[in-house]
């Protein structure tokens, strides 16, 4: 309850940042980490705006004694609540060793690594497009080699405000359309769709690796209703 509360305070004060008014559900959580499920290999992963950790905890549990997990969080106290849980929390503490929390922007961080998964929570709509440019550019250039990239947006919410806005802000949704539409035209590989969320969400898988099929088909499309 007391994370619930900060997470309501923090997307009354700073929404742009934290794009949501409730924290992922686990259905979200499980398409989130659709791909991690399925890879037994030892993996790199790092997530982009944990929040106060409801995909993180799912993360966790599917973490293997010789997996890499990186948390970048830009709210401080999102950042606090995710080291209090690294201490207390019995899921969260089994992998502290192997788990490194920058509290800093995606564009502050400095690694020399690739990952193999990186899952992402940023509130791209937020964003201006210059900055979602960025942020793309960002993700493929940590991605390794066919490394997956998950990150998830509200259904509908881009072309219900481009119905009901004008000018500059039109303008701005129609660029992140182009940019996401880019990204997905060259690098698609699966689309999830979360009903059971608040408020339900499209889950994007991109794959690194330009022989990635681009068109949506039955085998890469999917409406989630539950994900052991």
């Amino acid at each position: 309850m007391r994370e619930q509360i900060a997470f309501l305070r923090q997307t009354r004060r700073r929404f742009k940042t934290t794009g949501a008014i409730a924290p992922s559900s686990r259905f979200l959580a499980g398409a989130m980490t659709r791909y991690l499920v399925r890879d037994d290999r030892p993996v790199r992963i790092l997530e982009i705006g944990p929040g106060t950790g409801a995909v993180t905890r799912r993360i966790v549990k599917l973490l293997k004694p010789q997996d890499r997990l990186d948390l970048v969080e830009l709210n401080d106290d999102f950042a606090a609540i995710l080291e209090r849980r690294f201490r207390t929390d019995a899921s969260f503490r089994r992998v502290v060793d192997q788990t490194t929390l920058s509290n800093c922007s995606l564009q502050e961080f400095r690694t020399d690594l690739q990952y193999d998964f990186v899952i992402s929570g940023l509130p791209l709509n937020n964003f201006s497009a210059e900055m979602v440019r960025e942020i793309f550019e960002i993700y493929f250039r940590l991605l390794a080699p066919v490394g997956v990239l998950s990150y998830f947006e509200y259904m509908y919410v881009r072309p219900i405000r481009k119905l009901v806005t004008a000018g500059e802000e039109k303008a701005r949704l129609q660029a992140l359309d182009e940019i996401m539409r880019s990204y997905r035209s060259r690098h698609h590989l699966r689309t999830d769709w979360v009903f059971a969320n608040l408020p339900p969400a499209w889950v994007q898988h991109l794959r690194n690796d330009d022989d990635t099929p681009a068109s949506e088909t039955p085998d890469n499309v999917s409406a989630v209703g539950s994900i052991s």
